[in-house]
């Protein structure tokens, strides 16, 4: 399996340097087996990591990498621009902050402040959770155009994490709604027992939204009298994150 991997990687290296290349060509650079690099770019091609030219048989890098390429870019820029703004937040209130990006049909953690206090929320960048019962997955999931919502929310397997998870879809559409309505989400203690969670939406320069940050705590600290405050300092912090971003809206619905 590593061996796989190794030559998967020499193989799109190599056309990246090369631009166009037969199989007996990049068996010969590599000196890889000729079934074994086929089976390879087999694999790849089926991932649209490579394409392969009907006319000459010559294989280029797919579309996948590019988009790969793009989402990686964004992402290290959404971080270099949030982060600060992240900072601020953290150190006003005192209490962890999480940045997050939608990932297929789950959010995924790319950056985290925590609280100074001795009890609280803990993350690890990199993980992933289910949308539909986190608040940084509701305030994207609202925010969405409508097609692209609606197909993410019919392929979903709710799962009960705590009493309070949101387990069907006529219930999730109605916290979407209020979502929308509020520019802020909720998410009290449907994913992890004791802990309470408001986040926001942040849009990029193209007027979509492209990341969702949380304020996470304990219940005992992020009561529902407080929500309300916390959601406003996380709409403002979202605010000048998108702004940040290029997002120029005045009548921006989610704030």
């Amino acid at each position: 399996m590593v061996n796989s991997v190794k030559r998967a990687f020499a193989i799109l290296t190599l056309l990246g340097i090369r631009g166009r290349m037969t199989l007996s060509q990049l068996c010969r650079e590599l000196k890889i087996p000729k079934s074994t690099a086929f089976s390879i770019l087999e694999t790849l091609e089926h991932e649209q990591a490579v394409a392969r030219e009907e006319e000459t048989g010559m294989y280029t890098l797919g579309i996948r990498l590019l988009e790969l390429g793009q989402e990686a870019q964004e992402n290290f820029e959404l971080r270099r621009v949030a982060s600060p703004v992240l900072q601020q937040l953290n150190r006003e209130i005192d209490e962890t902050v999480h940045l997050t990006v939608l990932d297929n049909d789950v959010v995924l953690y790319v950056d985290c402040y925590e609280s100074s206090k001795r009890l609280r929320t803990y993350s690890v960048i990199g993980v992933r959770a289910p949308l539909y019962c986190t608040a940084v997955g509701k305030a994207i999931l609202a925010f969405l155009d409508y097609d692209e919502q609606m197909r993410i929310i019919k392929r979903m397997q709710f799962q009960r994490f705590t009493p309070n998870t949101i387990t069907d879809r006529e219930a999730l559409l109605r916290n979407l709604e209020e979502v929308r309505r509020r520019g802020y989400s909720v998410d009290d203690i449907e994913h992890e027992e004791g802990v309470r969670c408001v986040g926001a939406p942040i849009y990029n320069n193209k007027g979509r939204v492209c990341a969702s940050l949380s304020i996470s705590g304990p219940a005992s600290r992020i009561t529902t009298e407080r929500i309300e405050d916390f959601g406003r300092k996380a709409i403002a912090t979202a605010q000048e994150i998108s702004r940040r971003l290029g997002y120029r809206n005045t009548a921006f619905t989610g704030f």
